[in-house]
């Protein structure tokens, strides 16, 4: 087995080197970019307002807006307004959206899985309390983090039969 010394740094950046690769292969096998794909990740199981989205991924308003708007004309995404404060807009998946999330989680899965092939199954359970000990503390940290809250919401639009 080969050792090497890394600084803490070093090593998370040289990991997400390799993750941030394999979210970029697994987004090109679908015809997506890397971002798009960290988008239908986050949807899959919250409706943000365009705002937290657009926080969640780094974006600003107007590059948020052509983001959605893209994967809306895809089918992959649906804008609706909140029914708590009629100026806000959410952003949620359609069924389109959410059958490629589900396949780009599980392509990522299993790249993610011959990564961890490395760990056994005790050093891989640590390594994900630490990686969720280290993200739920910077969201703790990070006053800008969006709230992530959950809000009732009206339930997709489905096609009418007939109307064309």
């Amino acid at each position: 087995m080969v050792s090497v010394t890394l600084s803490p740094a070093d090593a998370l950046a040289q990991l997400s080197f390799h993750v941030q690769r394999a979210l970029e292969e697994c987004a090109s096998r679908q015809g997506l970019s890397a971002v798009q794909v960290r988008m239908l990740g986050i949807l899959r199981d919250r409706t943000p307002l365009m705002s937290e989205l657009g926080t969640r991924l780094g974006l600003d308003k107007s590059s948020i807006s052509g983001l959605v708007h893209r994967a809306e004309k895809r089918g992959l995404v649906e804008r609706f307004r909140s029914p708590l404060d009629g100026r806000a807009v959410h952003v949620r998946l359609t069924e389109g959206g959410r059958a490629r999330a589900a396949l780009g989680e599980a392509d990522f899965e299993a790249r993610m899985s011959h990564l961890l092939r490395h760990l056994g199954a005790a050093d891989q359970r640590t390594l994900i309390g630490l990686v969720g000990t280290l993200l739920v503390g910077e969201d703790r940290d990070d006053d800008a983090a969006p709230t992530g809250r959950r809000v009732d919401v009206p339930p997709p639009r489905r096609p009418q039969a007939g109307v064309g």
